[in-house]
């Protein structure tokens, strides 16, 4: 297939390295000059995914109508803060329905919209049936061919095992999934919880308190998933405890390094600066706290990890908060 991915950050090179393997004529678009230029020349990129070559012919581009002229198939894996600005630039020269598989996870800050739902508003019809990508799919790990699975969601069953195909490897096992809002959700609030993982890690306490909080944050996602049409089931596969064990565990994971260094005692803009690429558990966690706050989710580790960043809370007050909450059962 002719294969467009937007953009070539870490994740995007990674699947575009996947889609080459599987025989695509593939093109990545990136707003980095310097980017493009590295794969145009080294088939490289050297500056987000170092040391990984594309084994056949790739192409780049900084036009965004250049790289989905006749495309089949259109990746997104751009940040969620910047989805409907790309996908408003999109809108412009997409033409016809192409197979669109957005591989971003995270909710839009302002309005708590998903990513699907997002593209709907933005792309319109061809927005229509939209594919949800999630799983424990960490770049490099993906990128040096390393076994995994991923998830793979549509509200139209045929668009959903499209996608499976497209992306099915040797060492991407690819499943397919009707529940949209799992898939996605899961994604999204698994980067909230690594945040407060790699606190635990960064004020130094052990394998307990992170087991304990991945345990209760897993409730607060199931709870928060079923209040928006999520399936509780969802949460328990690839895209909600797959995910959420590799992002709470991995030193590749931007969200747990954050957490770290908020952990040390770092403020979030050093925190940020730190790790130089976006981490998505940032602007969801300000979503995920509104939305359960609007729909009364009981969700206190998540409503502890919004007063961290963004208020101040020293995190071992947010902690001792947390710990000293009313007794109750299970």
């Amino acid at each position: 297939m002719r294969v467009a991915v937007l953009s070539a950050g870490s994740w995007g090179t990674a699947l575009g390295l996947l889609l080459v393997d599987n025989g695509n004529s593939v093109c990545l678009w990136s707003a980095e000059p310097d980017v493009v230029d590295d794969l145009r020349r080294n088939r490289q990129n050297s500056r987000y995914l170092p040391g990984y070559r594309f084994a056949g012919e790739v192409a780049a581009t900084g036009s965004m109508a250049e790289a989905v002229e006749g495309a089949e198939a259109v990746v997104l894996a751009v940040p969620s803060g910047v989805v409907r600005l790309v996908a408003g630039e999109l809108a412009k020269v997409l033409a016809g329905r192409p197979l669109l598989v957005n591989a971003g996870k995270g909710l839009e800050s302002d309005t708590g919209l998903r990513m699907s739902q997002v593209l709907a508003e933005a792309l319109q019809d061809a927005g229509e049936g939209c594919v949800a990508l999630s799983g424990p799919n960490l770049a490099v790990e993906l990128a040096r061919q390393a076994p995994t699975a991923t998830v793979v969601a549509s509200a139209d069953e045929a668009r959903a095992v499209a996608a499976q195909r497209l992306l099915s490897c040797s060492y991407l096992r690819v499943y397919w999934s009707s529940d949209v809002a799992g898939v996605e959700l899961g994604g999204a609030l698994k980067n909230v919880l690594a945040i407060g993982a790699g606190i635990c890690d960064g004020l130094g306490y052990g394998d307990n308190t992170k087991a304990a909080l991945v345990t209760r944050g897993l409730v607060e996602m199931m709870r928060l998933g079923e209040a928006l049409g999520a399936q509780r089931r969802t949460f328990m596969g690839l895209a909600g405890v797959g995910d959420l064990m590799a992002t709470c565990a991995s030193r590749l994971s931007r969200n747990l390094r954050v957490g770290m260094a908020l952990g040390r005692g770092m403020t979030l803009a050093e925190a940020v600066a730190e790790v130089e690429q976006v981490a998505e558990g940032v602007p969801t966690c300000n979503a995920a706290r509104n939305l359960a706050v609007s729909l009364g989710i009981e969700a206190p580790i998540t409503e502890q990890l919004h007063r961290v960043l963004f208020e101040g809370k020293p995190a071992k007050a947010a902690v001792a908060d947390l710990m000293l909450r009313e007794p109750k059962e299970e």
